[in-house]
């Protein structure tokens, strides 16, 4: 069965496709950025998320405004912004994380996503 919150798979991970997120997946791996208009993490993570993005070919970047998107927000049970979450190439969430992140952390998590 298909929600808005996208489809699980069998093995129970959230699969999320690009009519959910209202942009393009990426070829090899997706960075979502769950964001709110005045959340000052959220600028600085919008930029460490597009420059790791920018450094792997492949790989998007999305920035979802939480606000406007609040039902797939709380069917993906976001509790605050911003939170990122890694999708593979067929769109699943592969690392989920809460606050501002670390440009080693994200890269790490792409490494687990396009390996």
């Amino acid at each position: 069965m298909r929600s808005e919150d996208g489809a699980r798979s069998e093995d129970g991970a959230i699969r999320l496709s690009e009519a959910d997120l209202g942009g393009p997946l990426g070829e090899r791996a997706t960075l979502v950025q769950f964001s709110t208009a005045f959340c000052q993490p959220c600028r600085a993570t919008r930029r460490v998320l597009a420059e790791v993005a920018g450094m792997v070919e492949g790989v998007a970047h999305l920035d979802v405004d939480a606000e406007a998107r609040l039902e797939l927000v709380r069917r993906l049970g976001i509790a605050r912004t911003p939170t990122v979450l890694v999708l593979d190439a067929g769109g699943r969430v592969v690392r989920r994380a809460a606050g501002m992140p670390r440009r080693a952390d994200v890269i790490a998590a792409l490494g687990r996503a396009v390996g």
